[in-house]
C-alpha cells in the first residue's frame, strides 16, 4: 500500500547494478490525481505514452535487455498537469559475455607447459573487457599423462550471466628427441658437403700447381660439376629404377610413361625410369620440408610430409607433357619438310630407303632422329610397312597415320609414288598454311582466355600478400571447405568448357 498517498512514488527508484531477470515497476499514484499516462525510454529511444485513468497503481513491465528510464505526467480532475515524475535508471542485461579462444584444439608436448589466458579475449556488452574475471580448470588438468584433455573458460558479468568455452588439448609424446635427432643429421650432412667441396677446391688447386708440367690435350672431354651431378642422379634413377620393377603394381603404372621413352629424354629408355625419377623427386620435395620444419624447431606432421610428397611426385608430369608435346609440335612443323625432300628424291629417281637417308642428313632435330630409326629398322630387314607403322605408333600424328597408309597401299597395289607424295606435299602445306591463319585469326581470343584463367589466381595471391588471413575461413570452417571444393570445380569446369570451344580441329 502506498505509505504517503499525498505523493507519487515508484516502486523501484532504480537498480544498483545490471540484472539480467525481467523487472515489473510500480507506480503509486497521488489520491487527488485524476489520470496519468507514462512513457518508457529504451537505451534513449523514447516510446509511446500509456494512458491511465484513475489513481490507480499501474505495473509496468521491462522485459528486454537495455537502460530503461520511466518519466510519468500525472494530471487532476480539471485536467491541468501537476507534475513530472521520472523513475530512476533501470539495467537488464541478459546477454552473456563473449569468449573467444581462438583455435579450438592445441597440441602439447607431455609435460609442457602454456599460459591459459594467452590469446583470449572476453568481452561484454555491457562490462566491456571482463578479462580478469575468467576462471579456468587449468591446474586441475595433468599434462603429464598422455591424451585429449579439455580445457574449460568461465566468466560471470555484473548482472550474473555466465558463458563458458572449452578447446580440446591433445598432449603427445615429446618429440625434443627426434627434433634433435633431425638437426643432427642435417648438421651431418651439410659437414659432408662442406667436406666434400672443400676436397673437390683441393684437388683443383693441386691440379692447377701441376698444370705447367702437364700437356693439354687437344679435344677437352672434361665434364662441368652440374653434368658430373647429373650423371650421378641418373645412376641413381637406375637403381631405384631395379628396385620398383619388382612390384607388380609400378610395372603397370608406368606403362602410361612408356610414350616418353626416349622422346622427352634419352637417357630414359623405360616408362620405369620416369616412375624412378618422379620418386626420387618427391623423396627430395621431403627432405627439404624437414629440413625447413627443423629450421623452425618443429616436427612435421603426416599431412605435412604428404603435401610434398605428392606435389614432387605429381610436378614432373607437368614438365613431360609439355616436353612431349614440343617434341610432337617439332615432328609436326618438320613433317612437311621431310616430305619434300623424300619427294624431290624419289624425282631424281632414288629408293625409299635412300629418301629416308636425305632426311636424315639435310633435317635435325627430333624428325632427323625418328628417320635415322626408320633407316636402322631397314638395314635390320624391316619392311617399308612395318617400319612407318612403327614411326606412326611413336608420334601418334594424324600426318603421318595418313602417311603410312598411303605408302601401305603402294607397296601392296603399286602406282606413282612420286604423284602420292606431291598430293601429300600439296595437303600438309595446306593445312599448314590454314593452321597458321586459324591461329592468327584467334590469337587475340586465345590471349582473353588465359588473362581470364590467369587472373583470378592473380587476385587471390595479391588479396593474400595485402591480407594474409583474409582467406583463412575458407579453410578453417566446414561451408569454408565446402565453398572451395564447389570454386574449384567451377574453375576446373570453365578451363575445361572453355579449352573445349577455343579448340578447333582441323
Amino acid at each position: 500500500m502506498n505509505q504517503n498517498p499525498t505523493l507519487s512514488t515508484f516502486s523501484m527508484e532504480k537498480t544498483q547494478k545490471p540484472v539480467n531477470q525481467d523487472l515489473s515497476i510500480v507506480f503509486h499514484p497521488a489520491s487527488t490525481v485524476a489520470k496519468y499516462e507514462y512513457i518508457v525510454t529504451k537505451d534513449g529511444v523514447a516510446g509511446s505514452p500509456i494512458t491511465i485513468t484513475g489513481a490507480i497503481d499501474a505495473p509496468i513491465y521491462l522485459l528486454e535487455s537495455g537502460e530503461y528510464q520511466i518519466t510519468v505526467n500525472t494530471y487532476d480532475a480539471t485536467g491541468a498537469l501537476m507534475e513530472v515524475k521520472k523513475s530512476g535508471t533501470y539495467v537488464i542485461d541478459k546477454e552473456k559475455p563473449r569468449i573467444n579462444v581462438g583455435e579450438r584444439s592445441l597440441v602439447m608436448e607431455q609435460g609442457s607447459t602454456l599460459k591459459p589466458l594467452e590469446g583470449i579475449v572476453v568481452t561484454d556488452n555491457h562490462d566491456g573487457n571482463l578479462i580478469d574475471k575468467v576462471t579456468t580448470n587449468y591446474d586441475r588438468i595433468d599434462f603429464e599423462t598422455l591424451g585429449i584433455k579439455t580445457l574449460t573458460y568461465t566468466v560471470t558479468d555484473q548482472a550474473g550471466n555466465t558463458a563458458t568455452e572449452s578447446i580440446t588439448i591433445n598432449v603427445v609424446e615429446s618429440t625434443s628427441n627426434q627434433l634433435q635427432l633431425t638437426q643432427a643429421t642435417i648438421i651431418a650432412v651439410l659437414l659432408i658437403v662442406i667436406f666434400v667441396i672443400m676436397k673437390y677446391r683441393h684437388t683443383m688447386a693441386l691440379e692447377k700447381r701441376i698444370a705447367k708440367y702437364a700437356l693439354e690435350p687437344l679435344v677437352d672431354n672434361s665434364k662441368s660439376i652440374f653434368d658430373k651431378i647429373l650423371d650421378r642422379y641418373f645412376v641413381i634413377v637406375q637403381k631405384l629404377s631395379k628396385i620398383l620393377s619388382k612390384s607388380v603394381f609400378v610395372q603397370k603404372f608406368s606403362k602410361r610413361y612408356e610414350k616418353y621413352a626416349g622422346t622427352v629424354n634419352h637417357r630414359y629408355k623405360k616408362g620405369i625410369h620416369f616412375v624412378a625419377s618422379k620418386t626420387l623427386i618427391a623423396l627430395i620435395f621431403l627432405l627439404i620440408a624437414v629440413f625447413a620444419k627443423t629450421l623452425q624447431y618443429q616436427v612435421i606432421t603426416f599431412y605435412e610430409a604428404l603435401i610434398p610428397l605428392l606435389c614432387g611426385f605429381m610436378m614432373p608430369d607437368l614438365l613431360f607433357i609439355y616436353q612431349y608435346k614440343r617434341y610432337r609440335n617439332r615432328i609436326e612443323n618438320d613433317l612437311l619438310q621431310a616430305i619434300i625432300i623424300m619427294n624431290n628424291a624419289f624425282k631424281s629417281g632414288r629408293s625409299i630407303q635412300q629418301a629416308i637417308h636425305l632426311v636424315t642428313t639435310e633435317l635435325t632435330g627430333p624428325i632427323c632422329e625418328e628417320f635415322k630409326k626408320m633407316e636402322l629398322e631397314l638395314s635390320f630387314g624391316l619392311s617399308i610397312d612395318v617400319v612407318f607403322h612403327r614411326f606412326s605408333d611413336r608420334v601418334r600424328l594424324e600426318e603421318v597415320a595418313y602417311l603410312t597408309a598411303s605408302l601401305s597401299i603402294l607397296n601392296k597395289t603399286g602406282g606413282n609414288i612420286i604423284k602420292v607424295f606431291s598430293s601429300i606435299e600439296e595437303s600438309l602445306f595446306n593445312k599448314k598454311k590454314l593452321k597458321l591463319e586459324m591461329a592468327s585469326l584467334t590469337g587475340s581470343s586465345r590471349m582473353i582466355m588465359y588473362a581470364l584463367i590467369v587472373v583470378p589466381l592473380l587476385f587471390i595471391a595479391f588479396v593474400s600478400i595485402i591480407n594474409p588471413t583474409y582467406f583463412v575461413p575458407l579453410f578453417t570452417s566446414v561451408i569454408g571447405i565446402i565453398l572451395m571444393i564447389i570454386m574449384v570445380i567451377l574453375y576446373v569446369a570453365y578451363i575445361y568448357i572453355v579449352r573445349r570451344v577455343m579448340k578447333v580441329r582441323m
